[in-house]
């Protein structure tokens, strides 16, 4: 008896726990399997609908189910990138961080690299405790901090305000990671890639390096103005760029640039307080250096590995002379005591840039178009969700029978009529455009007629749009009224 007390377990085995332990006797009969790790449970982008070939026969009054929806390539990236900024690392043993906490890593490599700042660096996403927002951690290791002033200097960088410069928000040194470490704080682009991962990581399946399409020029000339502005604002701030490196620029949308990393060279060059005019004129081949390794698909033009002069000439083969003549001019050092202005620069692709302003308003036309959309649906759904919550309602104010009475009914039989028809041989009618035909004319109230039938068959009424939409709001009103009994 004594034996069978201690084999049976002194808490209450719940199978949905994973911490549970099965005595040694009762091991034997179940198969060894490994620890159960909970799956993650990604969006199931698959199971939206696929939308069709479009038709060219439609006439001018017909539409497209997905005609009343945002694109669905554009739905799924809106997706995708709510789900990253919301991603997060079970069982993560990084510490927190001043006020940011849930850190999760983004590097994809494992490995410490200190090939641009000379120190191994690590990114990293956090959400501040502070007003919710997720940011981006860039840690600096094994970083000791010898001046004070040089954590101000980054401050400095808070007065750029561009669209083509990630905002640094922060920077301050830490022990959290058990070691002295620099961190900068900068604004977080979910699902962006790097220029790296964008054009320079083609691989086969054996791991080595295939040749991949050439860069359009029209894209080249989208990123030169794009790097422009961002020069421009940097440069006008007293500032100076000093990181165009490839694995520090990011593409935050399609086409869609943006400086990253950028503060960071004030800090841990503090103290060789370079003139910042200098400085400035050291942009001018980094950009240059950038746009040529990208067109010629050789990313050691970036980092000064690779001659110049050969990659130059190459680019006649694909691009114009203006491009080629424009990249020459970014590589060439201004002749002493002069220097480059980036005026000058502008006003020499001032054709680019208007081309490329003209593309950002088309593609925020689109957006537009597409939020207009959105609107109407929004609008649709809260008078669907004031139907939900008069239809059905089981009591209001102890009446068990509020919503089958009086106009509540009659909106249960708007229900019927717009969400439950079928057809003559009694199967279900699943018609959106009956359903946001009558939606549209229950919110405008107009005074078309509808005849509604009970599931029975035994009452029938014949009521306006109109007159369904004032009932509509008196139950809904009914509903929001102050005091009265709740249950």
């Amino acid at each position: 008896m004594q034996t069978i007390n201690q084999a049976i377990p002194t808490t209450t085995y719940n199978p949905y726990l994973e911490e549970n332990q099965i005595t040694p006797n009762a091991a034997t009969y179940f198969q060894t399997q490994a620890a159960f790790v909970g799956p993650a449970q990604p969006l199931q982008y698959h199971l939206y609908a696929p939308i069709g070939a479009h038709r060219q026969d439609l006439l001018a009054y017909q539409r497209h189910t997905h005609d009343f929806f945002m694109p669905n390539d554009l739905r799924e990236d809106l997706q995708k990138k709510s789900e990253a900024a919301r991603q997060v690392m079970p069982n993560s043993q990084l510490p927190a961080v001043e006020h940011y906490h849930t850190l999760v890593p983004l590097d994809t490599s494992h490995q410490k690299s200190a090939t641009v700042f000379g120190f191994p660096s690590w990114v990293y996403k956090a959400v501040s405790s502070k007003n919710g927002l997720t940011y981006v951690l860039r840690r600096i290791e094994g970083f000791r901090l010898s001046n004070a002033n040089a954590v101000q200097s980054a401050k400095n960088w808070k007065r750029v305000d561009n669209a083509g410069v990630v905002s640094v928000i922060d920077a301050f040194t830490t022990r959290a990671f058990g070691d002295s470490s620099l961190i900068f704080v900068y604004n977080y682009y979910p699902q962006s890639k790097t220029i790296v991962e964008a054009h320079f990581t083609n691989t086969n399946r054996y791991g080595n390096r295939i040749a991949t399409a050439v860069v359009s020029e029209q894209i080249l000339w989208g990123y030169v103005v794009q790097l422009a502005n961002a020069v421009k604002s940097i440069h006008a701030a007293n500032l100076a760029a000093r990181c165009m490196d490839p694995s520090k620029v990011i593409v935050t949308d399609k086409n869609r640039i943006r400086l990253n990393a950028c503060s960071i060279f004030d800090v841990i060059h503090f103290e060789a307080d370079r003139p910042v005019a200098e400085l400035q004129q050291e942009d001018f081949i980094s950009f240059g250096k950038l746009i040529l390794a990208i067109a010629t698909n050789n990313i050691g033009l970036a980092s000064g590995s690779t001659p110049l002069r050969g990659s130059l000439e190459s680019l006649k083969r694909n691009y114009s002379v203006e491009f080629r003549d424009t990249v020459e001019w970014l590589l060439t050092p201004a002749q002493v005591p002069g220097t480059k202005d980036l005026n000058e620069f502008i006003r020499g692709i001032s054709g680019q840039i208007m081309t490329s302003y003209d593309n950002s308003l088309h593609a925020n036309d689109t957006i537009i178009g597409t939020l207009s959309q959105e609107l109407e649906n929004g609008r649709l759904f809260r008078l669907i969700a004031k139907l939900g919550t008069i239809n059905e309602r089981p009591e209001y104010e102890g009446d068990v029978k509020w919503s089958e009475v009086g106009e509540r009914y009659i909106l249960k039989l708007f229900r019927d009529y717009v969400f439950h028809q079928v057809n003559a041989e009694g199967k279900p009618v699943v018609d959106l455009a009956h359903v946001l035909g009558c939606m549209n004319k229950l919110d405008a109230g107009v005074g078309e007629r509808i005849k509604l039938v009970s599931r029975d068959d035994q009452d029938c009424m014949v009521v306006s749009y109109k007159e369904l939409k004032k009932q509509v709001d008196a139950a809904f009103g009914e509903l929001l009224k102050p005091g009265g009994k709740r249950y």
